[in-house]
Order: C-alpha cells, then structure tokens, then sequence
C-alpha cells in the first residue's frame, strides 16, 4: 500500500486553541476526515460521542492531558502536537499518561509521517521509532544530555530495547 492510502478515509480528532492550527493539520490531512475542536468541552464532547482512528491533541490551551485520559481510556491513539510545552516533562507525562506519539508544531509538515508510523504499528507507541527521527532535535532543543537528566527516559529507552528483542 502506498504511504498516503494508509492514511485515505482515516477518521481524526485534532484539537488545538489556535484555529490556523486546526487548519493546517486539516490541510495536511487532506485524505482523512476531520473533525477541529479548539477548546477543551467541544473536545470532550467529540471524544465522548464518535469513534476515531487517530486523536490528534495540544497540551496548553485546550487542557491537553486530560483530554489525553479520556482519548486513551475510549482506546483511542493519541499523538500529542504542541510548541509552547514543548519539554521533557510533558514528553514524560504524554508517555506515562498513554500517548502514542508526541510531535513538536515545528514539525507539523512531517505529521503525515508520523501518523503513518502510528497507522503501521495499529495504534500502538511509536517512541522508538519517534526517537530516531526527532532524537538531534530533541538534543537541540532540551541539551545533549536531556536524557541523563532524567532517569525516566534512559529506563524507557532501555524498555523499548528489551520489547524489539522478544
């Protein structure tokens, strides 16, 4: 299957409090169907009365993380997009709170891919793979040794590394 068909027809949820945003990812998305909430109780609205392929949420602004709870208790994939919370700490959070994904708005133009990703692994994490694309722009952005700083992400790494050997 070519790259853009594991896309065609995908119902998603992109939530995010900038209506340029929703646009754009609209405009990418063009192959899927869907659905723009740019505040946290139409979100919750859409979460609770539709099912969807995809949820695609910002942190700030829209309430992100607990968004992120109910999409992932209904069982949906969710990909985190943001710019502003853009840290370790909400890299950490996205993860222990059920994420799949988690990809920065300066790297919105690449989100076909990365939803992709999430589509070939049906539905599950796509850290490892995340990892190695945005890992020199993880470097930039938090410091060469973000890692080393937290625990957390050279536990989880080491993880991921045990799950591909079994």
């Amino acid at each position: 299957m070519n790259a853009s068909g594991l896309l065609k027809d995908k119902v998603i949820l992109v939530v995010d409090d900038e209506v340029d945003v929703l646009d754009t990812v609209e405009e990418i998305l063009d192959m899927c169907l869907v659905y723009k909430a740019n505040d946290f109780e139409t979100a919750r609205q859409y979460l609770m009365s539709y099912t969807y392929d995809i949820v695609i949420l910002d942190i700030m602004g829209v309430n992100g993380f607990e968004l992120l709870k109910m999409s992932v208790k209904k069982g949906f994939p969710t990909v985190m997009l943001t710019a502003f919370a853009l840290t370790p700490e909400a890299l950490k959070k996205s993860i222990k709170l059920g994420a799949v994904s988690f990809l920065p708005k300066e790297k919105m133009s690449e989100l076909e891919e990365f939803l992709e990703d999430v589509v070939r692994m049906a539905g599950k994490p796509v850290w490892k793979k995340l990892f190695t694309k945005l890992g020199p722009f993880f470097n930039k952005r938090f410091g060469p040794d973000w890692k080393k700083q937290n625990k957390f992400f050279e536990e989880f790494e080491m993880a991921i590394a045990k799950e591909e050997r079994e």
